[in-house]
């Protein structure tokens, strides 16, 4: 009953917005606000074929390759920032720098470092993402309990085994959320990345389509974008549910459920 109930809280908002698009759309006449029946039409004979895999499918894989870069560099430069103090401070400043810098003005400089490629698109992905995770994973080792950090040292659990049960354990909610972030970052920069220099992707498609006038296309390209940020939404959930499961029941203990 509870999975039904989520599942009707998850559609029926997305039904009245469309049924509120459809009422002011009916007698339009704007060449720029798409009507859902047309626009549904356009997204089946636009994206079902060719262009899925000449499009859609190199831009996920970019999109893939960047954010697992930027999930392994960050919390792994995060883990080493957190635990050591001199490096903390040592680095604090130049990360504060990068951080600062908006991705999208990389763009011109990585274009000129590593060409026009996929490469370069990859680099513009990671050079945004990175940052949640890793700012979000020093925080988190930096945030452990000293009282479960001195029980380890009592117990003399070190080295891997304290990295691994406490380390990683007791970060890892605030790391997810750090994830959570940098797959919002990715796509929106995967889309820049391929709107600045590509020849292919949903990015350059989008473009294309705007250049042309073709409205309901373009729409359309926008409605995959949203489409895909959905599916990682829910296989994000199912995947932090699995990993966290220890968390989420430590709240439910918490609350008294």
């Amino acid at each position: 009953m509870n999975l039904a109930r989520r599942a009707a809280y998850a559609v029926i908002l997305p039904l009245l917005l469309v049924a509120l698009w459809w009422v002011l759309t009916i007698d339009s006449q704007n060449f720029f606000v798409p009507q859902p029946a047309p626009l549904a039409t356009t997204f089946a004979d636009t994206w079902f074929g060719e262009r899925f895999t000449t499009d859609v499918v190199p831009s996920l894989l970019r999109f893939t390759v960047g954010v697992s870069a930027a999930i392994v560099l960050g919390i792994g430069l995060g883990l080493v920032v957190g635990t050591l103090g001199w490096v903390r401070r040592l680095t604090e400043p130049l990360l504060e720098f990068f951080r600062a810098v908006p991705p999208p003005v990389l763009v011109p400089v990585l274009m000129v470092i590593l060409g026009v490629s996929d490469s370069m698109k990859v680099a513009v992905i990671v050079s945004g993402s990175i940052w949640p995770v890793l700012l979000n994973t020093v925080e988190g080792v930096r945030s452990v309990d000293s009282v479960l950090s001195d029980t380890c040292r009592s117990y003399r659990i070190e080295g891997a085994n304290r990295f691994r049960f406490l380390v990683l354990r007791s970060a890892s909610p605030q790391i997810m959320a750090g994830i959570r972030q940098a797959l919002s970052v990715g796509l929106i920069l995967m889309v820049i990345s391929e709107m600045f220099a590509s020849s292919s992707g949903l990015g350059f498609t989008i473009v294309q389509f705007q250049r042309s006038f073709a409205v309901d296309e373009m729409w359309s390209g926008i409605v995959v974008l949203g489409l895909i940020g959905v599916l990682l939404s829910v296989l994000f959930q199912l995947a932090e549910r699995r990993v966290l499961s220890w968390y989420y029941a430590q709240r439910e203990v918490q609350r008294g459920r």
